[in-house]
């Protein structure tokens, strides 16, 4: 692809593709756009759009390639440079695909919708769009009241989506050899299981704004009933993921352990969405987790589950784990410990590497308030879990609270104030004086759960528990991080919203609005201008719904029926709490047919035989540090310091070098960099020092990192340096450049060299994390030269594009499409002849 005009943008990385594990397919027959409506770090750490990248690429004729939506810098680049958003593995822009499938991940993502569309050049309604424009559907845990973007999907994916998502692709495959009708493929669409097409249904609506019925437009296609994946443990996984450049969100291997909860939580939506429990075996997990770190190069395996403590055989599974990788300081995080379900043994296996964070959920502060939300913990148990993690070695540990539940009072918000006294007390009983971090969002009331009909509280009220708790905490040395009101308020209307906020989106869109899902970039004023614009009150939205109301997504069938939900919420009301399926009774919610659809869950007396031995401590003690030179040209020249640091781990990750660790609380491999790399520069002479366990010669580690470096990274030759060899930061003392300027740039370059070369200084003053420096530019160059448009200069301190500056009189920005290449590093004198021999590229 062309790189021109990233420098002008934040994170190019975030554009250029070519990833470790990214699988383009020139000639393939149809083209399936997996697209993330967020920027690519959030889109990359979505686990379900690299399982189903997976699935697709396995398909002979299918390519599925990814895009993401672009930075409002980027966006708007691409506008002004009259380019369409494209997708990241062939460059093909997305309205040349055959498919694009957006991730409904979360409500205030939908703007970015709209602007991936248009910079596509794609109408946005489905109405709109005619033969000759990619089918465009979704899917994700959103989708299970996918009303508000109706208006501008094809079709919707309810449910599981491994299966279902090969059958969309092929038939599309089918219409297109076939050169079939959009409504041909519609109708196809529809007859698959678990696939909703808008268009063939129709709500009406009652005076005051509530719906009076959902219609179903064709006899043969009524309430859409989700999809199911019946066994978890034999469906395909990814475990050559697609490993991104850019630090993401989750920035490890990710393994799902098990899919759904039994716990029955009346807020959690995620709870009911994915029923029923469905568990991966230990054996197929440590098969996956083992190819997965290979092939990725990751320090960190993170176990997924909805409640990955109630797995069934987690402790024997951490246990074996640990035996493992703890050798390789490879940490192993749960993410979704439940209160109660952590024992010291799991604790203690955890601790063994490296903490990872902890984070306990109790969500209301009192056990009353407990009850009715049916989170089935007692303080008790939460002290106790505080204890152990504290006496194991945590310093901190994140409380999470909601406020605005369904009958909270006064007195649950200074029990959630309680509570975290209490737990940060349980650190000064372990002796470590632990810190607590009190974290609370806002009750949205979600579809498909309990609590679906029960009213959101207000911006105001909302505002007005946060700085109540915010007080009660400070009275107890506790400081409280919230979910901004806005943010809840515009969750709750779209969560909860029919087709008719179509419009408000669309409008919102053309005011303005993207990323509304982070904080600072919502603009509520604007959202409130295209509600009055619409004629639509968004507190209509929240309002308390009527029991036999006709709800949004009452046409769409996600397993658990209307009178469980029902029963629940009068449990609630009576502050009855209702069992777990999986240790007691079947609580007749109505997901399981007991053939197909069934909890299947493992044996937790499971045990492991024989496991890999870990190194003797006298092998982990001998050492020995290479030097390495490598290049960095191509796309690699985006990445800053910080990439490259990360790049480098995984790649030592995927080489299997025996590298060495560094001591406390987060080991990290030792090797250190010569100096960091302006981003934007391509370099030829790049070096780093590596302290590894002695068992490789330097061609046998240059040869594994080749082959684990992505293209533009080549390590170009290694050496073993004695003990006491000083650092190349000391060694270094000039560097080359070439700098080669556009014509513009250029003119008269030679005599503006030669004016630079005859001034007796040219001082420089710049900020650099916070502190001034100053140095002489014309008394650090060493050596000019010019050929045509083309610098050639060695130079001490400073940056060439500052020296390209200074010789030119334009400014960096008017620099920014320079070519700059590191062509040499000149080291000090020094008496060791093979370093000397490896830094004059001999």
């Amino acid at each position: 692809m062309s790189y021109n005009n990233l420098l002008a943008i934040e994170k190019p990385v975030r554009y250029t593709g070519d990833e470790i594990g990214s699988r383009p397919k020139e000639d393939a027959e149809l083209r399936f756009v997996l697209a993330f409506p967020d920027v690519y770090e959030v889109g990359m750490s979505h686990l379900g759009l690299q399982i189903l990248y997976d699935i697709l690429n396995r398909e002979e004729g299918i390519a599925a390639e990814r895009a993401y939506t672009p930075w409002p810098d980027r966006e708007a680049q691409l506008r002004s440079l009259g380019e369409s958003l494209a997708t990241l593995e062939s460059q093909t822009s997305l309205a040349r695909a055959d498919i694009i499938g957006f991730t409904l991940q979360y409500e205030l993502s939908y703007t970015n919708i709209l602007t991936m569309l248009d910079l596509a050049g794609i109408p946005f309604r489905a109405a709109e769009r005619g033969d000759e424009f990619p089918l465009v559907i979704a899917g994700g845990p959103c989708a299970c009241n996918p009303e508000p973007l109706a208006d501008f999907l094809d079709a919707v994916l309810l449910g599981d989506g491994e299966e279902a998502v090969v059958e969309i692709a092929a038939a599309c495959l089918e219409r297109k050899r076939n050169g079939e009708s959009k409504q041909w493929l519609l109708e196809r669409l529809a007859s698959i299981d678990g696939v909703y097409v808008p268009s063939f249904f129709e709500p009406r609506y009652h005076d005051d704004g509530t719906i009076d019925a959902i219609i179903p437009l064709r006899p043969a296609h009524g309430r859409v009933r989700r999809r199911f994946l019946s066994d978890l443990d034999t469906a395909p996984y990814p475990t050559a993921p697609v490993v991104p450049f850019l630090k993401t969100i989750h920035d490890r291997v990710s393994i799902e352990i098990g899919r759904g909860c039994t716990r029955g939580c009346r807020f959690c939506q995620a709870g009911y969405l994915y029923r029923p429990v469905r568990e991966r075996s230990p054996e197929t997990i440590l098969k996956l987790v083992e190819e997965t770190l290979r092939n990725t190069g990751y320090d960190e395996v993170s176990l997924l589950s909805l409640s990955t403590g109630d797995y069934g055989c987690l402790t024997p599974l951490l246990r074996e784990l640990m035996v493992r990788y703890a050798h390789e300081r490879i940490a192993v995080a749960l993410p979704s410990l439940r209160v109660g379900s952590l024992s010291q043994e799991l604790v203690e296996e955890i601790r063994k590497v490296r903490k990872t964070g902890f984070t306990l959920a109790p969500e209301a502060g009192s056990e009353r308030l407990r009850t009715i939300i049916n989170k089935g913990i007692s303080e008790e148990d939460l002290l106790r879990n505080a204890f152990e993690a504290f006496s194991n070695g945590w310093r901190v540990i994140k409380l999470y609270f909601m406020i605005g539940l369904p009958g909270e009072t006064e007195e649950d918000l200074v029990g959630i104030a309680d509570l975290a006294r209490k737990v940060k007390q349980e650190g000064k009983r372990a002796g470590s004086g632990g810190e607590v971090n009190v974290s609370v969002s806002t009750f949205v009331p979600k579809p498909h759960t309990p609590f679906q009909w029960e009213p959101q509280i207000t911006t105001e009220e909302t505002v007005a528990k946060q700085r109540f708790l915010r007080d009660e905490l400070k009275k107890r040395k506790l400081g409280l991080k919230w979910h901004d009101a806005p943010l809840s308020f515009m969750e709750g209307v779209f969560a909860r919203g029919d087709r008719r906020l179509g419009a408000v989106l669309a409008k919102a869109w053309e005011l303005g609005c993207r990323f509304d899902g982070w904080g600072d970039r919502l603009k509520s004023t604007t959202w409130h201008e295209a509600f009055a614009v619409c004629g639509i009150d968004p507190a209509f939205y929240h309002r308390r719904r009527g029991i036999d109301e006709t709800l949004p997504w009452d046409h769409l069938d996600f397993g658990v029926t209307r009178a469980f939900l029902r029963q629940e919420l009068e449990k609630a009301w009576a502050g009855e709490p209702t069992g777990d399926c999986r240790t007691g009774r079947c609580t007749g919610c109505g997901i399981c047919d007991f053939d197909r659809i069934a909890m299947r869950t493992t044996d937790p007396a499971w045990q492991k035989g024989s496991a890999p031995a870990t190194p003797s401590p006298v092998e982990a003690d001998a050492k020995v540090t290479m030097r390495l030179r490598y290049t960095k040209t191509g796309a690699m020249r985006y990445l800053s310091h910080l990439e490259m640091i990360g790049l480098f781990t995984r790649a030592v990750g995927r080489a299997r070098l025996p590298i060495r660790f560094s001591q406390g609380f987060h080991p990290h491999p030792k090797f250190s960099f010569a100096t960091a790399l302006s981003v934007g520069v391509e370099s030829w002479a790049e070096y780093l020092d590596m302290e590894l366990i002695p068992s490789l010669t330097p061609g046998e580690v240059r040869d594994r990192l080749n082959a684990a470096l992505p293209e533009g990274m080549r390590i170009v030759e290694a050496v073993v340096i004695p003990p006491g060899t000083p650092s190349l930061s000391v060694l270094m003392d000039k560097v080359r450049y070439r700098i080669i300027l556009l014509e513009e740039a250029a003119r008269d370059l030679a005599a503006r060299a030669e004016a630079f070369l005859a001034r007796d200084s040219f001082p420089l003053r710049r900020a650099k994390k916070g502190r001034i420096q100053e140095y002489d530019l014309r008394h650090e160059l060493a050596a000019l030269t010019v050929d045509g448009p083309t610098l050639e200069l060695t130079i001490g301190r400073g940056k060439p594009l500052e020296y390209a500056a200074a010789i030119t009189g334009l400014s960096p920005e008017e620099l920014a499409d320079a070519r700059i290449e590191k062509l040499d590093v000149l080291f000090k004198e020094f008496s060791i002849l093979s370093i000397q021999g490896m830094c004059n590229g001999q």
